[in-house]
């Protein structure tokens, strides 16, 4: 984070549309492969260079285009000189801390959201920016690092029958992105399981570390909450506006994941609640012990409190205290001491106070 901070601070004062890589390099190379496809035909091609995407544009056929990779910033210009792409568009790509959005321009269409996903060993949430630059026949996808949910979006153009190879390049579009929100129900699914197990800890054994990993998860939800929560009207504006690329039929395909968006942003305000109870649980227990604690040092200051007295009251210089020159006196002493004790514990247990 600090270091897109200064990414962002090295910014200020450059012209709109300057194009500058904001965020973590989380890889080495730039890659570009490309799905070319209708009902008949089908080809996966690893392409060289930004050169290679323009015979695409020509084709009647649909491509996807995938671009893994935003640290080459020289790529990009070239990219954005080829296909005219405006440069606020080249800039929201290349910064990783942007909202979901949607911009409409005059020849395509562009949408920014995030593909979330949870990494089981750190049992936390990982972001990541994806974006989306549709034309007439062709979507070019842009991801920061390889590996990714569309591997189904895949299998489904592989396969001849299905309806996205009859489709064109809005049904592609919808496809993509339900195949984001899907994977954000197993998110929740696994993000759910998570804070069960954390309550279930506060419940019956609490661990020193329990406090961090709440507030990291509630980071991590209010992350989700930001990323989700844009994400619904620009699926909303998708279906509602008459974009000549979005056809009536996929507009019901849209409808629907609007719905599902909906769904996830209301469980996610879910977590939201259970995840500020796991506070307010903690902060409960941690007083709950204390006062016990008190308790217990309470009970043995009452308890020593008279037997400091009785100690106190024969261990003082005078000469002449009778019961001193008892035979039994340190016996007598002893047992009033245990007599006092065990009257006070009784009293304390009928109290219900042990």
């Amino acid at each position: 984070m600090s270091r897109q901070i200064t990414k962002m601070k090295n910014r200020s004062g450059l012209a709109p549309g300057t194009l500058l890589h904001i965020g973590s390099q989380k890889t080495t190379d730039t890659d570009i492969s490309s799905f070319n496809y209708n009902l008949d035909v089908l080809q996966e091609t690893a392409l060289n260079s930004e050169k290679d995407i323009m015979p695409f544009f020509s084709s009647d056929t649909v491509s996807w285009i995938n671009i893994t990779g935003l640290h080459d910033v020289e790529l990009f210009s070239k990219l954005g000189d080829l296909l005219k792409i405006h440069p606020l568009i080249l800039e929201d790509i290349l910064d990783t801390s942007q909202k979901p959005k949607m911009d409409i321009y005059e020849k395509h269409l562009f949408i920014l959201l995030k593909m979330i996903s949870w990494d089981n060993i750190a049992k936390s949430i990982k972001f990541e920016q994806v974006s989306f630059l549709i034309f007439d026949n062709c979507l070019i996808s842009f991801q920061e690092i390889k590996g990714d949910v569309f591997d189904k979006v895949r299998q489904r153009l592989r396969n001849k029958n299905s309806r996205i190879r009859r489709l064109g390049v809005d049904y592609l579009l919808y496809s993509l992105l339900d195949a984001i929100v899907d994977n954000y129900f197993l998110l929740l699914f696994n993000l759910g399981e998570e804070i069960e197990n954390m309550e279930d800890s506060l419940i019956n054994t609490p661990e020193k570390d329990i406090l961090a990993n709440i507030y990291s998860t509630k980071r991590d939800i209010l992350a989700l909450r930001k990323s989700t929560w844009h994400l619904r009207p620009v699926i909303t504006n998708l279906y509602q506006d008459d974009f000549k690329i979005i056809t009536p039929e996929v507009s019901r395909f849209l409808k629907d994941l609007q719905d599902n968006t909906s769904q996830v942003i209301d469980t996610i305000e879910t977590y939201r609640e259970n995840i500020s109870g796991l506070v307010d649980i903690h902060l409960s227990n941690t007083n709950n012990r204390m006062n016990q604690i008190m308790k217990v040092l309470t009970i043995f200051a009452a308890i020593f409190i008279p037997l400091t007295f009785v100690a106190g009251v024969y261990g003082m210089n005078f000469k002449y205290m009778p019961e001193l020159s008892q035979k039994w006196a340190y016996t007598v002493w002893w047992l009033v001491s245990i007599l006092i004790t065990a009257s006070m514990l009784i009293f304390f247990k009928k109290k219900k106070w042990l």
